[in-house]
C-alpha cells in the first residue's frame, strides 16, 4: 500500500497485453499487491492501435472477481461503439457486482482505421464531441436512479430506468480524457475525473511536442477546467498519463529519454519541470509526486502496466 506521505496520490495502470488464464490472474493480483489503485483497459477493435485487445467489460469483470481492493476501469470506452443506455447498464452492473470498484472512462474516439474496418462512420471532431456530450448527460441521468427522458440530435431515451443503480456504492465515477479546450470544458462539467492529455489527438496521431508538456501548457488546461467547473459542488479530480523512470544518474537517464522521444532543443531541466515526467532515484520521484500534487493538483497518475515493477519500488 502507498505510504501516508503519498496518500493524496493514486495510481492506475493500463493493460498493455492480452494475457489470459492463470497468467492474467497473477498479473492483476500483483498489481493489487503493489499498492496500485486502478487497473484500466483500453477500448479498441483492432491491434493496430495498441496491440491485441480483449473487450473491456469481460476483462474488468474478471479482474474484479479475482481481487479484493483493486478498482477497475475503462481508459476509455469509445462512445460511438455503443449506445449510452447500454454503457450505463453495463457500468452500473459491474459497479454493483464488484462492490463499488468500477470507474467509467468515456471518450469521443480517435483512431480512424478501426472505424473504417468496422463500418462505423468517423465524423469530424465537433460531431463526435456532440454525441459524447449527449451520452454523458444520458449516463449521468441513468446513474441517478430516476427515469430518463432525452430527445437529442443523436439519442432518444423515453422514460428509461435502469433499476439496478448501486445506491449503497454511489454511481461509478465518470472519467473523460481531454486535450483541447472544448473537450476540457465538457469533461470539467460532466466528469468526476478529467484526464488531461498533452494535446488533442488529430487524425489518429497523438502529439508528442515537448511544448505541450510544459508547466505553462498544463496551467492553461487547468484554467479552462476551473472556469468550466465553476458552480459544481466539488471540482473534478485531475489525472494524466505519466512517464516514471527510476535511475541513479538522473541527468543521464533524462538525456536518454530526450533522445528516445526525439525532443529537439530540450534540456534535462526542462524535462524535470514537465508535470508528466518523473525521472531519478526513488526519493526524487516521490518528492516530485508530492510537488506536482501541490502545484497542479495531480491526484491520479496513469501509466502502462509494464511499469508495475517501477511503481512497486516507488510505493514501497
Amino acid at each position: 500500500m502507498p505510504s501516508d506521505q503519498l496518500a493524496g496520490v493514486r495510481f492506475g495502470v493500463v493493460n498493455e497485453t492480452a494475457t489470459a488464464g492463470r497468467a492474467f490472474v497473477d498479473h492483476v493480483r500483483r498489481i493489487e499487491d503493489a499498492g496500485i489503485d486502478v487497473f484500466l483497459v483500453r477500448d479498441h477493435l483492432m491491434a493496430a492501435a495498441y496491440g491485441p485487445q480483449f473487450a473491456p467489460f469481460p476483462v474488468l469483470a474478471t479482474a474484479a472477481a479475482v481481487t479484493e481492493r483493486l478498482r477497475v476501469g475503462t481508459m476509455v470506452l469509445c462512445n460511438d461503439f455503443r449506445h449510452p443506455a447500454l454503457v450505463a447498464h453495463e457500468a452500473a452492473s459491474l459497479h454493483q457486482l464488484s462492490g463499488g470498484r468500477f470507474e467509467l472512462g468515456l471518450g469521443a474516439g480517435w483512431f480512424p482505421p478501426e472505424f473504417e474496418a468496422a463500418g462505423i462512420g468517423f465524423d469530424a471532431p465537433p460531431r463526435r464531441i456532440d454525441r459524447l456530450e449527449e451520452s454523458l448527460a444520458i449516463v449521468r441521468g441513468l446513474f441517478s436512479g430516476r427515469p430518463v427522458d432525452h430527445d437529442g440530435s443523436a439519442y432518444r431515451i423515453k422514460g428509461l430506468d435502469l433499476g439496478i443503480v448501486p445506491v449503497e456504492f454511489g454511481y461509478p465515477p465518470i472519467v473523460v480524457g481531454a486535450g483541447g479546450p472544448r473537450m476540457l470544458r465538457v469533461a470539467a462539467r460532466l466528469a468526476d475525473v478529467v484526464g488531461i492529455l498533452p494535446a488533442p489527438i488529430r487524425g489518429g496521431e497523438d502529439s508528442d511536442d515537448p511544448l505541450d508538456r510544459s508547466p505553462e501548457a498544463f496551467d492553461r488546461k487547468l484554467a479552462v477546467i476551473r472556469e468550466a467547473a465553476a458552480g459544481r459542488p466539488a471540482p473534478p479530480e485531475i489525472s494524466t498519463f505519466v512517464t516514471v523512470r527510476i535511475a541513479d544518474n538522473r541527468r543521464e537517464a533524462t538525456e536518454q529519454l530526450i533522445r528516445e522521444r526525439g525532443w529537439a532543443g530540450v534540456d534535462a531541466e526542462a524535462v524535470w519541470a514537465m508535470p508528466t515526467i518523473f525521472v531519478g532515484p526513488v526519493g526524487q520521484i516521490r518528492d516530485d509526486l508530492l510537488a506536482r500534487r501541490e502545484r497542479f493538483g495531480l491526484a491520479y497518475l496513469v501509466c502502462s502496466d509494464t511499469d508495475v515493477p517501477t511503481l512497486e519500488r516507488v510505493l514501497a
